[in-house]
């Protein structure tokens, strides 16, 4: 896959995730510490080219899945970079990988990555990341982002799936079905847009490159799930 520059020391691949026929994608995240350590945010079935185009930007040193849903490419992912942490929400299955708690993070993050778990959607039990230097917000499906370029069919399907037909960005209906205590999923938005973001990078979709944080409040407060 072609890697994207964000901004320095922030790239993204995307990989094919088809469901029904559409191309949902799943986007790889990569971040750089001022260490030069590299953190792969979220497993893909990476070729050979892309596990050397990821070497070249710096010392893999973790990789991660952020939600518990997100076991697709575990084994796959995981088996390209062997040997590094695998970390993972609490309650995390995959068959044939070792992983470990991904709350807390690793000391080497502090002050430049910081995680958040997001409550009240046990099944999903997705953890939110904040990269500092760029300002940025990292999710899993806590938000998607498609843009108007996608075809008729794609924008049909996404529409179905998605809170009001509101997919650029918006709210998945699995993810709105999921939500068991709306108080906790409140509080834990409310500690999200605490922190200084302007980018979002979502786990299905394009980036929202600038104005994240309030299109990230506006788009629950259209949603109606929550009060924000």
């Amino acid at each position: 896959m072609k890697l994207k520059t964000l901004v320095p020391d922030l790239w993204e691949m995307t990989f094919p995730l088809t469901l029904l026929g559409v191309d949902l994608q799943r986007n790889v995240t990569i971040l750089r510490l001022s260490s030069g350590k590299l953190l792969i945010h979220s497993t893909a079935p990476f070729t050979d080219h892309d596990i050397s185009v990821i070497r070249e930007l710096g010392e893999p040193a973790w990789i991660a899945d952020v939600l518990l849903r997100h076991d697709t490419f575990a084994r796959e992912g995981t088996a390209a970079f062997p040997g590094l942490p695998y970390l993972v929400p609490d309650g995390f299955e995959a068959e044939g990988v070792s992983f470990q708690p991904l709350i807390p993070p690793p000391a080497e993050w502090a002050g430049e990555i910081e995680v958040l778990a997001v409550e009240g959607v046990p099944s999903f039990g997705e953890i939110v990341m904040f990269h500092k230097a760029s300002r940025t917000l990292v999710v899993g499906d806590l938000l998607f982002n498609f843009s108007d370029k996608s075809d008729l069919f794609t924008k049909a399907l996404l529409a179905i799936g998605s809170v009001h037909g509101k997919y650029d960005p918006g709210i998945t209906r699995p993810f709105a079905h999921a939500i068991e205590d709306r108080g906790a999923l409140a509080a834990s938005l409310g500690k999200i847009l605490e922190w200084d973001f302007d980018r979002i990078i979502v786990g299905h979709g394009d980036p929202i490159h600038s104005g994240g944080k309030e299109l990230l409040r506006e788009t629950f407060r259209s949603a109606g799930v929550v009060e924000l």
